[in-house]
């Protein structure tokens, strides 16, 4: 069985590519981000017609998340218990969405930026974050052989070699302590980062932005993460990240990040 994971930044632009990518890697299950689009404005046709079925939570032009899956797509849940909102009172934005596909239940993630830390939206982020660690905890405490992947865009990157200059994001977000302890709250709980073992050394970014030709100098982070249980990371024999898709003309400014299980 096959897993990825893959903020796409816009389906409507990039469905075409993102079905050929999926039919041509044999991807069983993608969790897709940033789709950017309502739920009737998705293009769930070019999915069906490849064998997809596809569960979606859009709002507009913003976030927005989806499964696509050819194994089974049940027990879909929007958003997560607890979920916090940008203003008190406001709906929670789509970025989290939940299935069950062959037995394993697929999450799709789309973290808060957090813009600056002292920007609202760094509260925000870290405070999703917190909320969403809280509910996973809870859900693999009552059942330890659950089979879980927590995958998507997290906004994160855990270590300093997990960008490309730390002195560069000395500073900004995605690199900083709370972001990093509530990105670490996952694995205290007893998620596993299960594609580093299989992504060492100078390629382990899945992010490059568009602009500064960061891409061609490698200059990018590790953002985008499949955290496992401990019950699905023993299946899991093979990761990589597909640099490929990120360098086709048009593409996104991440990279998928694929899992394979026994």
């Amino acid at each position: 069985m096959r897993i990825a994971t893959w903020n796409v930044n816009s389906i409507r632009a990039r469905s075409e590519q993102v079905v050929a990518w999926m039919s041509r890697h044999a991807v069983d299950v993608l969790a897709l981000q940033e789709t950017k689009c309502r739920d009737d404005q998705f293009p769930v046709m070019s999915f069906l017609a490849e064998g997809y079925d596809v569960a979606l939570y859009g709002e507009g032009g913003y976030n927005g998340v989806a499964i696509a899956s050819r194994v089974g797509l049940d027990d879909v849940h929007r958003g997560f218990d607890g979920q916090p909102s940008l203003e008190p009172g406001a709906p929670p934005e789509a970025r989290a969405l939940s299935a069950t596909c062959a037995g394993v239940r697929v999450w799709s993630l789309y973290a808060p930026n957090g813009r600056t830390p002292d920007d609202p939206h760094y509260r925000y982020k870290l405070a999703w974050l917190d909320a969403l660690a809280g509910v996973t905890r809870l859900e693999l405490g009552h059942d330890p052989a659950a089979q879980t992947v927590l995958a998507g865009d997290w906004n994160v990157a855990p270590t300093d070699d997990d960008v490309w200059d730390p002195e560069y994001f000395a500073g900004r977000t995605h690199v900083t302590e709370p972001e990093r302890a509530a990105f670490r709250a996952f694995g205290a709980a007893g998620f596993v980062d299960s594609a580093a073992p299989f992504t060492p050394g100078p390629d382990v970014y899945t992010f490059w932005d568009y602009t500064a030709g960061r891409f061609p100098k490698n200059e990018g982070m590790r953002i985008d993460f499949a955290l496992c249980s401990p019950a699905l990371d023993d299946r899991v024999h093979d990761a990589f990240i597909d640099r490929d898709a990120r360098a086709a003309q048009g593409a996104s400014d991440h990279a998928p990040l694929v899992l394979d299980l026994s």
